[in-house]
C-alpha cells in the first residue's frame, strides 16, 4: 500500500482528527475550571497530538494530490451563492491555523514547565483560536465533501 491508496480517505481522517482535537480542548477547558490539573494536562497533550497528526495527514494529502494526481486542492465552486461564505470561513480558518501553531507550542511548553501565570495568560488567547481552527476545519470538510460535494 502506498500514499496514493490512502489519499481518498485522508479528508475524512483530517476531519476526525480535528473533531478529536476539539473534544480534547473542550474537556481540557472544563477540567482546568475544576482545578483538575493532571487530567487537564493529559487532554491538552492529546489535543496537541491530534492536531499534529492532522497537520501531517493534511500535508500528506495535499502532497499526494500534487505528486500522484497532478492536482491542486479541491476548489469550492457550487453552489455559487455559497462560495463567498465558504471562502470567508476558509480564509479565517487558514490565517488562524497559522497563528495557532506558535500559540499552542508556547502554551504547551509553559504548561509542562508549570509556569502557570504566563501559561494562563497565553492560553486565554490560544484556547479560543485553537478551538475555532479545529471546529472550522470540520465545517470546511463537511461543506466541501458532504454538504456541497465538489466535483
Amino acid at each position: 500500500m502506498n500514499v496514493a491508496d490512502v489519499l481518498p480517505y485522508l479528508p475524512a481522517t483530517n476531519a476526525t482528527l480535528n473533531s478529536l482535537s476539539a473534544v480534547f480542548l473542550l474537556a481540557g477547558y472544563r477540567l482546568i475550571k475544576r482545578q483538575q490539573i493532571i487530567p487537564h494536562r493529559n487532554c491538552m497533550i492529546a489535543a496537541f497530538i491530534t492536531s499534529t497528526l492532522f497537520l501531517v495527514s493534511y500535508l500528506t494529502y495535499h502532497y499526494g494530490l500534487a505528486y500522484y494526481y497532478h492536482k491542486g486542492p479541491t476548489m469550492f465552486r457550487d453552489p455559487a451563492w455559497f462560495r463567498p461564505i465558504y471562502l470567508a470561513l476558509l480564509i479565517s480558518h487558514t490565517l488562524l491555523a497559522i497563528v495557532v501553531v506558535p500559540l499552542a507550542l508556547t502554551s504547551l511548553v509553559l504548561g509542562l514547565k508549570r509556569r502557570d501565570q504566563i501559561h494562563k495568560k497565553v492560553s486565554k488567547w490560544t484556547w479560543p483560536v485553537w478551538m475555532y481552527v479545529s471546529v472550522t476545519g470540520v465545517m470546511i470538510y463537511l461543506l466541501l465533501y458532504q454538504i456541497f460535494p465538489q466535483r
